[in-house]
C-alpha cells in the first residue's frame, strides 16, 4: 500500500460533545491530515512539520484522520488532491490547505473559543521566537562535509541552545520565580510559554527531538549537562 490511514479520537470526546450549547457546536469538523510515511511505507514518519501539525490537532481535541504517504510510490490520489505538495497538508471540511505556517495559523483561528477547543496561542509573543534559529544551526551542522568547519558550526549550535536555555530560565512576566543557584531568580514552568503546550511547543519539540537523537548518532554530539533548562 502507498497510502495508510487511521483515526484518532480522543476518549473525552463524547463527554465534550455533548457540553456543547447546540447541534452546530457539537458537530465536528472533517479533517485529514497528510503525513511522511516511515521507512516501511504505512507508519508516521520522523518529519517535524508533520509531527507539529499533529500536536496541533491533538491538543485541540478534534476528532480527525491522518493519512500516512510513501512518496516512493506516488500514489495518484495524492497527485489529484494537491499537485506537485509533498505532505504535510489536510483537508478541512473538503478544502485542502498545503503550507504548515498558515495551516497552524488556519486550526488556531478556526478551531478556538468562544468554541469548546482550547486557545493554543502563547500568551507571551517571544516565546514564539525561543529556540527559532536551532534547527537551521543543526541543519548546518550535520550536512558539513569540511572537517575544518565543523568546531565553528558546532558551537554555533551550542550557542542556539544556551539562546534557548537562557529564555527558559528567566521567568515570564506574571511567573512567581523560585530561588536559584546564587539567589537568582528562576522560572519553574515545564513548557514554553507556561504550564500549557503551545503553538511554539508544537513546532519546537518535534525539531529538538529529532536535532538530539541525530546528532547523538552521527556527530556523537549532546547537549550539554549544563543546559539543565533545555534538558
Amino acid at each position: 500500500m502507498s497510502v495508510g490511514r487511521v483515526g484518532v479520537h480522543h476518549p473525552t470526546r463524547a463527554a465534550v460533545t455533548a457540553m456543547g450549547n447546540n447541534e452546530k457546536d457539537a458537530r465536528e469538523p472533517e479533517i485529514e491530515l497528510f503525513v511522511k510515511a516511515g521507512s516501511d511505507g504505512e507508519s508516521i514518519g520522523n518529519c517535524p512539520f508533520s509531527q507539529r501539525l499533529f500536536m496541533i490537532l491533538w491538543l485541540k481535541g478534534v476528532v480527525f484522520n491522518v493519512t500516512t504517504v510513501d512518496l516512493k510510490r506516488k500514489p495518484p490520489e495524492l497527485q489529484k488532491l494537491a499537485p506537485g505538495t509533498p505532505p504535510p497538508f489536510l483537508t478541512f471540511n473538503g478544502d485542502v490547505r498545503t503550507d504548515v505556517n498558515a495551516i497552524a495559523d488556519f486550526l488556531e483561528a478556526q478551531l478556538t473559543p468562544p468554541s469548546r477547543y482550547p486557545s493554543l496561542a502563547p500568551k507571551h509573543e517571544e516565546s514564539n521566537l525561543a529556540g527559532n534559529d536551532i534547527f537551521a544551526k543543526f541543519s548546518a551542522f550535520i550536512k558539513n562535509t569540511k572537517k575544518e568547519a565543523n568546531d565553528k558550526l558546532q558551537a554555533a549550535l551550542l550557542k542556539a541552545f544556551q539562546k534557548l536555555d537562557l529564555y527558559l530560565a528567566e521567568p515570564l512576566r506574571g511567573e512567581t520565580p523560585v530561588q536559584g543557584a546564587g539567589g537568582r531568580p528562576e522560572s519553574q514552568r515545564p513548557f514554553l510559554d507556561g504550564d500549557e503546550l503551545t503553538l511554539a511547543d508544537c513546532n519546537l519539540l518535534p525539531k529538538l527531538h529529532i536535532v538530539t537523537v541525530v546528532t547523538r548518532k552521527y556527530r556523537g554530539w549532546e547537549v550539554p549537562v549544563n543546559l539543565r533548562f533545555v534538558r
